[in-house]
């Protein structure tokens, strides 16, 4: 297979395995950008709409929205942060947990079907390269 080849089906195999995610977490009301951020509100806590930013590589102009629309649905809320009272934190209110349980429970069914052509051994070679990847961006 050629570079170019290579490239393609690299691009093309990251397209529906992002589609697949998205369809999955937007019959839960989510979008993708939606689910990583109660995500990491879940596993770090409160945290300032510019660290979730920088820390999911989101656009601020996107997180915006994005927060916005969690708040709409109940499932984070915006209040002084704890450290720096001129600024923000983002925190999660006690229905957040069950709904982020919820949203991610077809995902290790999806990502089987998705990465289902590849062995054991495949997908652990290619989480260890894609982490490599996520390093160095």
């Amino acid at each position: 297979m050629t570079s170019s080849g290579g490239d393609i089906a690299m691009c093309r195999a990251t397209r529906v395995v992002a589609r697949s995610i998205d369809e999955e977490l937007s019959a839960h009301g989510l979008s993708v950008a939606q689910h990583l951020v109660v995500k990491m509100l879940n596993d770090v806590g409160p945290c300032s709409q510019q660290e979730l930013s920088a820390q999911l590589r989101v656009d601020r102009s996107v997180m915006v929205g994005c927060i916005d629309g969690l708040e709409d649905s109940g499932l984070v809320r915006c209040e002084r942060h704890p450290r720096d009272r001129r600024a923000y934190a983002v925190t999660l209110p006690p229905n957040a947990g069950p709904a982020l349980t919820e949203a991610e429970g077809g995902v290790p069914q999806l990502l089987d079907r998705a990465f289902g052509a590849l062995t054991a051994a495949e997908r652990r070679t290619l989480t260890r390269l894609a982490g490599k990847i996520l390093d160095v961006s």
